[in-house]
């Protein structure tokens, strides 16, 4: 049984930084894609950041590339997501999201394992 739980989470001032951790626990096999997502009050699950386990592929969606950095501790069995430069729009509750399949899209339909999600609040 694959479970995520995220940490890391918590408030910080526009222009600061935070690193959400998701701690990997059963296995996903070798072509999987962990992922991380975020959701504010009133809007959709969006799609934030992936990586693909199979190779060295990740992948970011526009509104936080060259801010934002996943990564992973193997040994830790841990995925991290630096955020940096963080702004009053990245305001959101961020989730570890998991799949085995490969198919490494930031949808949520792709992805069948979930974390609880840990809230990020930037104020200015």
């Amino acid at each position: 049984q694959v479970q995520l739980v995220e940490s890391g989470g918590g408030s910080v001032q526009a222009g600061g930084s935070l690193r959400l951790s998701c701690a990997v626990s059963g296995n996903l096999g070798r072509s999987s894609c962990i992922a991380w997502f975020r959701q504010a009050p009133g809007k959709e699950r969006e799609g934030v950041a992936a990586r693909y386990s199979g190779g060295k592929g990740k992948y970011y969606t526009d509104s936080v590339k060259g801010r934002f950095t996943i990564s992973q501790d193997v040994t830790r069995k841990t995925d991290y997501l630096q955020m940096d430069s963080l702004r009053l729009e990245d305001t959101a509750m961020y989730y570890c999201a998991a799949t085995r399949a490969g198919d490494c899209r930031l949808l949520p339909a792709n992805y069948q394992y979930w974390g609880q999600g840990t809230q990020v609040t930037v104020s200015s």
